[in-house]
């Protein structure tokens, strides 16, 4: 990446951090990474350790960080030998990709520690994402595992004077785990990724209502709303797709960067049959509007690769099993996507067929285009304003209000760390609308609002 530019490609955008897929040793010689078996090697399908630890020095040469995603959830289904000669990693639970580790016993507990501290320490990696920590089983009233990894981190981010940042994937919306002015970690993490926030979105640009999409179809403009306002859509309230059980927690004391808000990631792309992304699926006006709000929010914003310059190249699943473990993944696929399946047959992507991952891999040329130079451009601007009017206000952020109107009319606002307050006015609609409301502050992207606002337009004002 740093010899063909790719490095400086990202700094050029405005992007502050690059985060890197699982890297832990897998089976075969392609994967997404969270079938890794050997915790503290570095697949060598990407080249050797001492590769890994070049491309963040040169990350760190030009002013990016760079986080690592870990999974402390399960080992892979192949390659996995722990369970023979040590059983006692392992409880009889399971997750949905298998046995579930045992963390009760102090040296599995120090294994998982340590090799997060392995990353952090030896390869100096700027943080960690943690994988789907809701399938991380703790007992009641125990101490977990979480609580000592974040301990353990701070302990090394004071010893060596850096800010390591820990973030979490945690379907439960568990927002006591976080803390986003802990630093160094002493049990809390700085953050979680927001699929609400993800969620909402693409059910109002799409329209989808399949899977988790369906208990968002109320009011996507009201969900974003509530996301906007206080993080988390689900804070204790019933969710159909989680049967139907109460999820989450308030959010709202959170500061706002507590909450890394997207509109893709490799799940929300590689989880669909064709892995297709939010490009091929709905129009660009609203999607720019879309990212007009999410880069310039007080939220953390976070872009899938590609999504810069509106790259349409599909991320669907790969693997590379062999024998009866590759027809139990055709198998699984084949039951959770039947309905692409009965519609386009062998169209859809088998994702043990090496032509799978080459059809995944980035168009970088696409950026060179028209319409790649156009969606950069915008992307380049929205992250200049974030640059410079948002992230000096930063620290010390709260969340205020928002409100969604029938007719598509969005408004929020929040108080920033020097005491302005951050407004934002939206059309998230295909229509012209009237606009109700005074525009108050200085704007910072958008002009003036029309007394009728056109569709999908946005509009950012600080008001000092």
């Amino acid at each position: 990446m740093a010899r063909d530019g790719k490095l400086d490609h990202l700094v050029a955008a405005g992007i502050t951090a690059l985060e890197l897929m699982p890297l832990a040793d897998f089976a075969g010689t392609r994967n997404w990474g969270y079938d890794g078996v050997l915790w503290y090697a570095p697949d060598s399908a990407y080249g050797r350790p001492e590769d890994l630890k070049v491309l963040i020095d040169e990350a760190h040469l030009r002013g990016l960080m760079v986080f690592l995603d870990v999974v402390y959830n399960h080992f892979g289904p192949e390659g996995n030998f722990l369970g023979r000669y040590a059983p006692g990693f392992f409880t009889d639970a399971h997750t949905p990709w298998g046995s579930a580790i045992d963390y009760r016993v102090p040296q599995v507990r120090a294994f998982a520690i340590e090799n997060a501290l392995s990353w952090l320490r030896d390869y100096r990696f700027d943080g960690l994402r943690l994988d789907a920590v809701n399938h991380i089983l703790a007992e009641p009233g125990e101490i977990s595992m979480l609580h000592d990894l974040s301990l353990a981190a701070g302990e090394l981010a004071a010893a060596t004077g850096r800010h390591i940042h820990l973030v979490l994937e945690n379907g439960d919306n568990r927002a006591s785990l976080l803390d986003t002015v802990q630093d160094p970690p002493r049990g809390k993490y700085r953050a979680q990724w927001n699929d609400d926030y993800h969620h909402a979105w693409h059910v109002l640009l799409t329209g989808e209502d399949q899977g988790y999409y369906i208990d968002y179809q109320r009011s996507p403009r009201g969900d974003l709303a509530r996301a906007l306002a206080s993080g988390f859509v689900y804070q204790g309230e019933a969710a159909t797709f989680w049967g139907s059980k109460l999820r989450g927690e308030p959010s709202g004391a959170l500061a706002p960067t507590a909450f890394v808000n997207f509109l893709q990631n490799h799940d929300q792309v590689g989880n669909r049959a064709f892995g297709d992304r939010l490009e091929s699926l709905a129009r660009p006006e609203g999607i720019e509007a879309a990212l007009a709000i999410t880069l310039v929010a007080p939220t953390v914003p976070m872009l899938f690769m590609g999504e810069e310059w509106g790259s349409k190249v599909p991320f669907p699943f790969f693997c590379d099993f062999q024998g009866g473990l590759a027809d139990a993944v055709r198998k699984g696929r084949r039951e959770e996507y039947a309905w692409a399946y009965a519609r386009y047959g062998d169209e859809v992507p088998d994702p043990l067929d090496p032509a799978t991952l080459r059809s995944a891999v980035l168009d970088w040329q696409s950026c060179e285009q028209e319409a790649g130079k156009k969606r950069l451009a915008l992307v380049r601007r929205l992250l200049g304003i974030r640059a410079q009017e948002i992230a000096p206000r930063l620290a010390g952020a709260a969340f205020g209000q928002a409100e969604a109107a029938g007719n598509g009319q969005l408004t929020a606002s929040w108080r920033m760390g020097d005491g302005a307050t951050l407004r934002l006015l939206a059309n998230l609609s295909a229509a012209d609308l009237d606009r109700t409301g005074n525009a108050i502050g200085r704007p910072i992207w958008g002009d003036e609002p029309a007394a009728t606002l056109p569709p999908w337009s946005v509009f950012w004002r600080v008001e000092a």
